[in-house]
């Protein structure tokens, strides 16, 4: 029975007026497994099993959590500014919070990536987008630092992004929002979407050592494209992008962008896109985008502004792309571990379509299309149909697969994670979620090795389940066991931002290669002081430069003069430590940026520009010692017209004595 928007927009209004969307189902508490405790108990001392990154949304960065645990061990500064660690605030991460409109100091994080070899998740780095201001961002995981952003061109909204192809050759990115071009005259009527509104899916070429660059872009009509997921195994070489306003609405898209029994699913056959790309068929386009790439040898990141890229228009490339109808609105785009079968979720359907690699190949080499759209050739959905999940829940979202057969569905309006056989689409078990998931994942659930033995629910309501704390709530994971025929609940813990999607790991994957310290021999920034002989204090016109040593407990130079009223003190502080775990913190009094955290053997820089004539403290913000208190220093600051010297010292003691008075 198909139901009618109006119907099923009723159905969703009369579940959530009675209670059923974020209200505590009967037995929520003998829900949890009886041997739950025994489960996610990691004893003191002993190592999770799984690192989990999580996407923090509108936090802009990503945290890193421990399986069984829930344990947040980690957030890691990505888009956002961030005072603890001085990310976006000392002078060497400045950069990495370039964009085209100049510094953005936060961003919206909606999804993850890890980097796999042979469709394996292989430990090397991870990815993250950025929603607002299209941004792809690349972390070392041995450093669990963001190594490199890449400003997206020709694109609004980069929500459906970083998904990786299986031998991270590419990471591809969607737009959200359809807008004109950025080498058109933007200044249009909204009226003309349909003229001239255009989207784009990006391919972002990552090289052998992480670096990324824009390989080429696919032009496309004026579509929202939602998630994606690239082809495996047999299907290698494709790569699959949900995409919902197939009406081209501008307006109310709740009611106007829902008026079709199906949008699509685009098929991308990245392959021939290369092809095309090598025989000359792009068209280089003016653009400006920054690309941003911190230096671990430098400790520094530097920004530049690109001002070109590649574009596909398809109706120039045949054979490149295709479209297939899904129902209804669709949001998830899975692909399974052998490739052959894709899952499209429709936030409006009643059914979970499965679509099958082997029929969408040979419905294209039939031609058995249905039309058109936009110059682009739909497939017909009963020929590339596996089949349908009937009766799977409510408002299903996401999927994500494990080992054995077996596919996880998330649904949003019936709060539960349905568990399909892919072979059948037989539905064999059901667990409720507290409350309203969206996004779940099992560790390694979108790669050709499923790790398994978990799945993760990140839920977007979670009132009654932890203390209140205002109008805000704490977000909420909750963790199943799914080793067993049945999934059982084992855990429920709050996560900051709001979460959206996650990839989980062995932990024995990256903690083997996790870097500890960096070698002070190795040290290049051009600020670097390594060592006490080589501390100075430097006028250079009104700009003062103090390279500075912090070592446990204290600082050379600790006591600075000849600071005037007007002046832009650089604070170059080298961390001289060479032991892990003995980072050292940074601030000065009446700073109104940030501190520093200067991990063991870095060099960062904090600029400071003071307000008044006086003495300000420096100190350490970082416990580093028994004497951490006592590792502090002064700066005087004197008025602009003063001739106050520039001097500088340590352990420096003046005899006892009349104070004089200094004569200016």
């Amino acid at each position: 029975m198909k139901l009618s928007i109006s119907k099923l927009i009723l159905l969703i209004l009369i579940f959530t007026s009675l209670g059923i969307v974020g209200c505590k189902p009967r037995g929520a508490q003998s829900a949890i497994s009886g041997d739950a405790a025994q489960k996610t108990y990691v004893a003191p001392g002993k190592y999770d099993e799984f690192y989990d990154f999580v996407s923090g949304g509108f936090s802009g960065q990503m945290a890193v959590y421990g399986l069984p645990s829930g344990r947040l061990f980690r957030v890691i500064p990505v888009f956002s500014v961030d005072p603890e660690k001085g990310y976006g605030y000392s002078e060497e991460t400045k950069p990495m919070l370039n964009t085209s409109h100049g510094f953005v100091p936060w961003g919206d994080l909606h999804h993850i990536a890890l980097s796999e070899t042979h469709g394996i998740q292989d430990g090397r780095w991870v990815f993250g987008n950025e929603n607002n201001t299209p941004r792809i961002a690349r972390v070392d995981l041995k450093t669990f630092r963001t190594a490199e952003i890449i400003e997206i061109p020709n694109s609004a909204g980069n929500h459906s992004s970083p998904f990786i192809t299986e031998n991270s050759e590419y990471v591809v990115a969607g737009t959200r929002f359809s807008i004109p071009m950025d080498n058109t005259n933007g200044d249009v009527p909204i009226k003309t979407y349909k003229q001239n509104f255009k989207g784009t899916v990006s391919f972002i070429h990552v090289d052998t050592t992480g670096r990324m660059n824009i390989a080429f872009q696919i032009q496309l009509p004026g579509v929202n494209f939602d998630l994606a997921r690239a082809g495996k195994a047999k299907s290698h070489g494709w790569v699959f992008f949900s995409c919902y306003n197939s009406e081209k609405a501008n307006t109310l898209l709740e009611v106007n962008a829902s008026q079709k029994d199906k949008d699509f699913i685009l098929c991308v056959n990245w392959k021939k896109a290369e092809e095309y790309v090598k025989t000359g068929k792009a068209e280089k386009r003016s653009v400006a985008y920054a690309h941003n790439i911190y230096d671990e040898n430098k400790h520094m990141a530097t920004s530049e502004i690109e001002k070109e890229v590649l574009v596909l228009d398809p109706k120039n490339c045949p054979d490149m792309v295709y479209f297939m109808p899904c129902p209804k609105s669709p949001h998830g785009c899975d692909t399974d571990p052998t490739g052959e079968y894709i899952v499209g979720s429709g936030k409006l359907a009643a059914v979970i379509p499965v679509f099958s690699f082997t029929k969408i190949q040979k419905a294209i080499a039939d031609k058995n299309y249905d039309g058109d759209y936009d110059g682009i050739p739909v497939l017909k959905y009963e020929t590339v149909l596996y089949g349908e999940v009937q009766k799977p829940g409510l408002g299903p979202l996401h999927t994500e697969f494990d080992a054995n057969g077996y596919a996880y569905t998330s649904f949003f309006i019936s709060s539960e994670i349905v568990k399909w056989r892919i072979s059948d689409l037989k539905v064999v078990d059901r667990v409720p979620t507290y409350y309203s998931v969206g996004h779940l994942s099992v560790p390694g659930g979108p790669t050709r090795k499923p790790w398994g033995k978990y799945v993760i629910a990140y839920n977007k309501i979670t009132k009654d389940r932890y203390l209140p704390t205002g109008p805000e709530l704490a977000q909420s994971a909750q963790l199943y066991d799914i080793s067993g025929d049945k999934m059982k609940l084992i855990l429920d813990f709050p996560t900051i931002g709001e979460p959206h999607y996650a990839e989980a790991i062995p932990a024995d994957l990256i903690m083997k290669n996790s870097q500890k310290i960096y070698k002070i021999e190795d040290n290049q920034n051009p600020n670097v002081t390594k060592g006490d002989n080589n501390v100075k204090v430097e006028r250079k016109g009104n700009e003062v430069h103090c390279y500075i040593t912090a070592i446990r407990s204290h600082f050379n130079p600790d006591n600075i003069e000849g600071v005037k009223l007007g002046d832009v003190v650089y604070f170059h502080v080298t961390n001289l430590e060479q032991d892990w775990d003995i980072p050292h913190g940074f601030a000065v009094k009446g700073a109104n940026n940030a501190e520093l955290l200067i991990m063991p053997g870095e060099t960062q820089t904090l600029a400071w520009k003071p307000d008044r004539v006086g003495v300000f403290p420096i100190y350490c913000t970082d416990f580093c010692s028994a004497l951490h208190q006592e590792m502090q220093g002064y700066i005087r600051v004197s008025a602009a017209g003063s001739n106050v010297p520039i001097t500088f010292s340590m352990g420096k003691t003046e005899p006892t004595g009349p104070i004089a008075e200094n004569k200016q």
